[in-house]
C-alpha cells in the first residue's frame, strides 16, 4: 500500500505529512487524506513513488529549507 510506504519515508527522513505532500504530489492534504482512505489515481502514485525514490535532501527547494528567522526586534517574534 502507498501510505504504507509513505509513513516509512516519512520516519526515514523526518518530513512532516505536509511537506512531503507539497513536494511529492503538490498537495499538503495527501498525506492526511490518503490517513482517511484515499485511494489515489494510478498515475499519481505512480509519480509519488517516482517522486520518492529519486528524493535527495539536497534537492529539497529553499522556500522548504528550515531557518532562523531575523524579524528586526518585533514583539511578535520573541
Amino acid at each position: 500500500m502507498l501510505i504504507r510506504t509513505i509513513e516509512n519515508f516519512l520516519r526515514q527522513h523526518k518530513m512532516a505529512a505536509t511537506k512531503f505532500g507539497r513536494l511529492a504530489a503538490h498537495d499538503p492534504r495527501f498525506v492526511l487524506d490518503l490517513r482517511m482512505g484515499r485511494i489515489p489515481r494510478p498515475g499519481t502514485e505512480a509519480r509519488v513513488r517516482n517522486w520518492m525514490q529519486r528524493y535527495t535532501p539536497d534537492a529539497v527547494p529553499a522556500a522548504f529549507e528550515t531557518k532562523a528567522r531575523n524579524f528586526g526586534g518585533y514583539a511578535h517574534a520573541r
